[in-house]
C-alpha cells in the first residue's frame, strides 16, 4: 500500500490543500520581504535563492536530459516562475493585494481558455462550470473584505492577468510536453536557467548596499529565504507533481484555495471570520470538487494506466 497514493482523490484534496496553504502562506513573508527591498529584487532573491538551494539536484542529474526537453525546459521555466514573479511584483506597487488575489482567480479559466486554443483541450460543460463556480466564489470570498483598488495606475492590473495566462500556459506545456521528465527535474532545470542572469541583475542593483545600511536588511532576507525555498522551490515541485498526475484544470484550481488560507492567517491575527465568508469558501470547495469528480469520470472511460509519481 502507498502512503503517498495520488490515484486516490483524497489525497489530491491532500495535496492541493497543502499547496494552497504554502502559497497562501506566502503574503505575510513577502511583505516582510518588501519592507528593505524594492519589488525587482524580492523576485529575483526568491529565484536566485530556489536556483541555490535547487542546483545540486540540476548538477546530479543534468545527464538526463536528452535533445528537446532543453528547450521545453527553458520555457516552462520562464512561463511559470520567470516571468509571473517579476510580473506580480511590479504589479503591486501600483494596485492593491486585494485586486491582485482576484485576478489571480482567474488562472483556471485561462487554463481551460489556453488548453482549448493551443492544446487540444476538450470542453466539457461540467468541468467548465465546476470553474466557473469556483471563479464566482473566490471573488466573492474576496469582496467580503471588500476590494481596494487603490489610487495607482490600474493598467498595472493587466500585468497580474498576464502573469496569470503566463501560469495557464505553464501548466497545459508541463501536461503535453515534459511528460517523461520528473516533477523535481522540471523544477530544477527550470531555474537552473533562470538563476545565473538573475543572479547578475540582483548584484548590479543596490541590493548589497541595503545589506549593509538597512538593519533589518538580514532579518527580511530570512523570511524571503523561507519564502523561496518552501513557497517557491518545494512547492514548485509539489505542484508539478500533482499537474502530471491530474488534469490541468484541476491542478489549477489551487489558487481558488489561497485566498481562504490567507483568511485563515487574518483570523489568526485578530480578524473576525464572518458567515459568508463560509458560504464562499463552500462554493469554491463544491466547484474544485465537480472539476475534480469530472477528471475522476474521464480517467476511468479512458481506462488510464496510473502514471508513477515522481
Amino acid at each position: 500500500m502507498k502512503l503517498f497514493d495520488l490515484d486516490k482523490p483524497l489525497t489530491q484534496w491532500i495535496l492541493l490543500l497543502l499547496l494552497a496553504f504554502v502559497w497562501g502562506s506566502s503574503f505575510i513573508l513577502m511583505k516582510r520581504g518588501l519592507e528593505s527591498f524594492n519589488n525587482l529584487q524580492v523576485a529575483s532573491l526568491r529565484i536566485v535563492i530556489a536556483y541555490l538551494f535547487l542546483l545540486p539536484i540540476a548538477i546530479k542529474n543534468i545527464r538526463k536530459i536528452k535533445g528537446k526537453y532543453w528547450g521545453y525546459l527553458v520555457i516552462a521555466g520562464l512561463l511559470g516562475n520567470g516571468i509571473p514573479a517579476f510580473l506580480f511584483t511590479t504589479a503591486q506597487t501600483e494596485i492593491s493585494s486585494s485586486l491582485t488575489g482576484m485576478l489571480n482567480s482567474l488562472v483556471p479559466l485561462f487554463t481551460v481558455l489556453v488548453g482549448l486554443i493551443g492544446f487540444g483541450l476538450t470542453l466539457r460543460i461540467k468541468r467548465f462550470a465546476g470553474v466557473l463556480l469556483g471563479l464566482v466564489g473566490a471573488i466573492g470570498l474576496l469582496s467580503v473584505q471588500g476590494f481596494d483598488v487603490g489610487n495607482g495606475n490600474q493598467a498595472y492590473a493587466l500585468l497580474v492577468v498576464l502573469a496569470t495566462i503566463c501560469y495557464a500556459a505553464n501548466i497545459n506545456f508541463i501536461k503535453t510536453y515534459l511528460g517523461p521528465i520528473n516533477s523535481i527535474d522540471i523544477t530544477a532545470f527550470g531555474f537552473f536557467f533562470l538563476g545565473p542572469p538573475t543572479a547578475i541583475y540582483l548584484f548590479m542593483s543596490d541590493f548589497s548596499v541595503v545589506l549593509k545600511t538597512d538593519p533589518a536588511a538580514y532579518q527580511n532576507l530570512f523570511y524571503i529565504a523561507l519564502l523561496s525555498i518552501f513557497g517557491t522551490a518545494l512547492a514548485v515541485i509539489l505542484f508539478n507533481i500533482l499537474i502530471k498526475k491530474v488534469s490541468a484544470v484541476y491542478a489549477s484550481s489551487v489558487t481558488y484555495i489561497i485566498p481562504v488560507f490567507a483568511l485563515m492567517w487574518g483570523f489568526i491575527d485578530g480578524e473576525v471570520i464572518k458567515t459568508m465568508h463560509i458560504f464562499w469558501i463552500t462554493i469554491i470547495l463544491s466547484g474544485i470538487y465537480i472539476v475534480n469528480r469530472e477528471n475522476l469520470k474521464i480517467s476511468k472511460k479512458q481506462n488510464k494506466i496510473p502514471v508513477k509519481v515522481d
